[in-house]
Formats: structure tokens, C-alpha cells, sequence
């Protein structure tokens, strides 16, 4: 009889494996080259993320409700929340309209250089719009600033951006056979660079993030995210943190928010919503989100959400 032993590249860490779990899924990146005056507006994307690369001079970043960023040679700023936004060459010049309605070269598909000449100092930007899939990707997003801003001068920062994206401009212009695969993990790389680095700043130790990071409920929190179709009880879980099962249970909602089978059940809703958006049978979703019949899954899915699921699915 064979005995089966858990895979050695299993994530131990699990605000590293939340990481893991961010994909982006899509991608459009446009290099722009600006002389002053000049301002653009960035349209909303639903759940997108956006970012600029400045390569040369310096820009401001504006989403409302936020404070002006201001961008220099070096800089990332990750727009995280779909959200529309502007960029200027200084704070108060009119835009010229939208970005994607403004006359372009088109060098691929997936990728085109926007020019606006001027007689101010000049900007080279690199900037992209990314759809990013997963549940932790979104629940990780969700907790990021309006404006994510990695200072080239900053701690962290190294020159892990400017490699990036030199090795993703060499991608885009060659179109070499999987070019757009690997665009899109470099991608991920900056995406998940950009957030490592926001995080590493973080010294929260309660909400999503704090459960993560926590040594007991964190390994927890992770083997739920890991395997949702499982049985989780209370017990199952205090047992993945090696605790009893009350000082478990208080931990968790301490640590967390929520009680643990709260998160278990909002888990699950996250889970299922993505398969029901790809388009999978409910009959399906029940089983891969730990219901034993169809009939339960619909009611807690209509009970979580407000809808059923056979909306998302027709939706999609």
C-alpha cells in the first residue's frame, strides 16, 4: 500500500501562498511619451489593476478621494481597485481625454506607444492594466491604499522594477513564440513585488492580513483557502493550529474579525463565485465548496450573497 506524503512544494507561509494565489489573467500596456503640458484620464476597469512605471522625468497620479502622488524616475504606483484616475504632468493642466480614445500606435495587440508632444520637460512612462483572478488576490487588494507608490529611493525598492519591465518590453516588441505567457507572469512578478513591498510596511496584527500572519491561525486560515471542499469544523481547524479548540475559536475572532466557520462559509462564497463565473455546473461548485447537495449550496450561496447562483453564472 502506498502511503501518500503532503507535496514539499506545499506553501508553509501563508501570506506567501495568498501571494501565490494573485494571477493576473489579462494585460494591456501602453509606453508613453509626454512633453509638458499634458494629463490623461484613466477609465475605470471593473476589477483591474493599474500601473505606472515612470522611466524618465517625473508625473502626479490622482484618484479621487486620495492625495495627489507624485511619481519620479523610478517610481511604481499600482492603482489597485479598478478605479479611474488621472496623470499629469503637474497638479491643476486640463486632460486631453481618455487614454484609450486618444490616437496611438498600436504595436501589438496587447501593447501601444502614445505620444504627446510639447514643449515642457519630457516623461517616459510605462503603464499597463492588469485583470487579476482569485479570490485571495482580491481579498489581498481590497486591503491595498487608493495609490500603492514604491519610491525608487525607497526601502525595498531595488532594481527589481526596471528589470521587469526591460525584460517585458523585449517580450512585447519581439512577439516570439509564448511571448504573452511570459508577459503576463513578469507581470505577476510586478504586481506581487509591488504588494510584498506594501505589506513588509505593515504592522497591522488583526483583520485579513493579521490572520495570516498569525502563527497559530494563520496555518489555519491557509488550509482552508488551500482545500474548501473539506469538512472544516471548529475542531478540524484549532487542529491545523495545533490549539485546543476554544482558545483556538477566541483566537481566530480576535485575530480575524469574524468567528472561524464565518470565514469558512465567506471563504467557500468567494470560491464558488469564480467557478460560477468560468462557468461550472452548480451541481459542481456544491461539491468543490464543501456541500453535499446542490439544494444547500443554493440556499447558503443566496443567503451570503443576495443572489443565486444560477445569476452569476448566466451573468458571466
Amino acid at each position: 500500500m502506498t502511503t501518500l506524503v503532503e507535496a514539499p512544494w506545499v506553501a508553509v507561509d501563508p501570506v506567501g501562498e495568498a501571494l501565490h494565489r494573485l494571477r493576473v489573467t489579462g494585460f494591456f500596456y501602453c509606453h508613453t511619451e509626454a512633453s509638458g503640458p499634458w494629463a490623461v484620464d484613466m477609465p475605470a476597469f471593473g476589477e483591474c489593476v493599474s500601473f505606472h512605471v515612470v522611466a524618465a522625468g517625473e508625473c502626479w497620479v490622482e484618484v479621487d478621494g486620495a492625495p495627489p502622488v507624485r511619481l519620479r524616475a523610478g517610481d511604481l504606483a499600482l492603482v489597485p481597485h479598478g478605479r479611474g484616475h488621472v496623470l499629469r504632468s503637474a497638479p491643476g493642466v486640463p486632460s486631453s481625454g481618455r487614454v484609450d480614445e486618444l490616437p496611438q500606435e498600436y504595436v501589438t495587440e496587447h501593447y501601444s506607444v502614445l505620444r504627446h508632444p510639447g514643449d515642457g520637460p519630457r516623461v517616459d512612462l510605462v503603464c499597463g492594466v492588469l485583470g487579476v483572478d482569485g479570490p485571495a488576490a482580491r481579498l489581498l487588494l481590497e486591503l491595498l491604499p487608493p495609490v500603492l507608490h514604491v519610491p525608487a529611493d525607497g526601502e525595498g525598492a531595488a532594481p527589481w522594477i526596471a528589470g521587469t519591465l526591460a525584460l517585458m518590453a523585449d517580450e512585447l516588441t519581439r512577439r516570439r513564440p509564448g511571448g504573452e505567457a511570459v508577459t503576463t507572469r513578469l507581470a505577476d512578478i510586478l504586481v506581487i513585488q509591488a504588494v510584498r513591498t506594501w505589506i513588509d510596511a505593515q504592522t497591522a496584527t488583526t483583520g485579513w492580513l493579521g490572520g495570516l500572519r498569525d502563527p497559530h491561525v494563520g496555518v489555519a486560515v491557509a488550509a482552508v483557502h488551500r482545500d474548501p471542499a473539506r469538512p472544516w469544523t471548529v475542531e478540524a481547524m484549532a487542529r491545523e493550529a495545533t490549539m485546543s479548540r476554544s482558545a483556538f475559536a477566541a483566537r481566530f475572532t480576535e485575530v480575524v474579525g469574524v468567528p472561524a466557520m464565518q470565514y469558512v462559509t465567506s471563504w467557500r462564497m468567494h470560491v464558488a463565485t469564480d467557478l460560477l463565473a468560468a462557468g461550472e455546473p452548480v451541481a459542481r461548485v456544491a461539491a468543490a465548496t464543501g456541500y453535499e447537495s446542490e439544494a444547500a449550496f443554493s440556499r447558503a450561496y443566496r443567503r451570503e450573497t443576495g443572489a443565486p447562483p444560477g445569476a452569476v453564472r448566466r451573468g458571466r
